[in-house]
């Protein structure tokens, strides 16, 4: 079969945010390795992009720029790559089909912000225009589920409740926009590593279970409520791993922070400020202390990947 012939030269470019999560209830391990998570996802100002460019039949490249750049793989361990050619070989011609993807990044790696997942999630959108394939937006986060725990949503961005080990994700009730400040850790946190832990912390992890006074508290859309609110059960596993991050999050209240979590697996440290005021004088205020190696304010909610001009 011939290749089909691009109806442009110019690649198909995506935004795609990162995510924090305002609760991360974990059960204990299933026989799979998974766990059964109750989480509530939230998208937030921070975004990495990725263009998809026409490459030759079975030819898939990726090259990396910017945050933590040298830090992600480029070979076909690559959450990218990996939803290029799933895509591919799913919704084909498989051997007319080739990418070659560019990311740029903003979102820290292995921080507990969803970086590697957004990253599929935007390929698999960006390939899926760059082609001119007939699938559903439903179809994409099939095989968004099938990447990573992490991916579906950030297809869909916003506020959602998350279940499974995460992949089942419906839009949660929740009113107003927060106004965040992260503050990124010097070093990475590995996801199993906290995962183990967390095992060996937990041996007698029940079903999880999102808390009533945290979905409460978004459908008030009370900063102050959501702040007292915000829970994950990782949360000790990963100051155990990184006992510095107590020392940031003490921080963070101290300088008026209405609430404070550590993000997903870590070692992100999530900030809720009471206002758009109140989170400029946080990211002063930490970023003067010095207490982790750089402070980002956005907010959120905002939505999911999304193609741009």
């Amino acid at each position: 079969m011939a290749s089909p012939l691009p109806p442009t030269p110019v690649g198909v470019r995506v935004r795609v945010p990162a995510k924090i999560n305002l609760a991360l209830k974990v059960g204990g391990r299933r026989p799979d390795g998974y766990h059964p998570l109750a989480t509530v996802y939230h998208a937030v100002s921070l975004y990495d992009e990725v263009e998809a460019a026409w490459a030759e039949p079975d030819e898939f490249a990726v090259a990396v720029s910017g945050e933590g750049a040298a830090q992600v793989p480029l070979d076909d361990s690559n959450l990218a790559l990996r939803a290029a050619r799933l895509l591919a070989r799913t919704h084909g011609p498989y051997d007319s089909l080739g990418a070659h993807l560019t990311i740029r990044k903003a979102i820290p790696v292995a921080a507990g912000l969803a970086g590697g997942s957004s990253n599929g999630a935007a390929a698999l959108l960006a390939c899926s225009v760059l082609w001119d394939l007939d699938v559903s937006s439903d179809g994409l986060r099939e095989l968004a589920a099938e990447l990573g725990s992490d991916v579906p949503f950030a297809l869909l961005g916003g506020t959602a409740l998350g279940s499974g080990r995460g992949e089942e994700v419906v839009p949660a009730l929740a009113r107003g926009t927060y106004h965040w400040v992260l503050a990124f850790g010097h070093h990475g946190l590995s996801t199993p590593a906290v995962y183990g832990r967390f095992d060996e912390l937990t041996p007698d992890a029940g079903a999880p279970e999102v808390p009533d006074d945290l979905m409460n508290a978004l459908r008030s859309g009370d900063p102050a409520l959501l702040g007292a609110a915000l829970s994950n059960d990782l949360q000790d596993a990963a100051l155990d791993l990184q006992p510095r991050l107590r020392q940031v999050l003490e921080a963070g209240l101290e300088y008026g922070a209405v609430g404070a979590v550590v993000s997903g697996s870590g070692p992100t440290c999530a900030f809720l400020a009471a206002n758009e005021a109140a989170a400029i004088d946080l990211t002063v205020a930490l970023s003067a202390d010095g207490v982790c190696r750089e402070v980002r304010r956005v907010s959120g909610p905002v939505v999911g990947a999304r193609v741009v001009a």
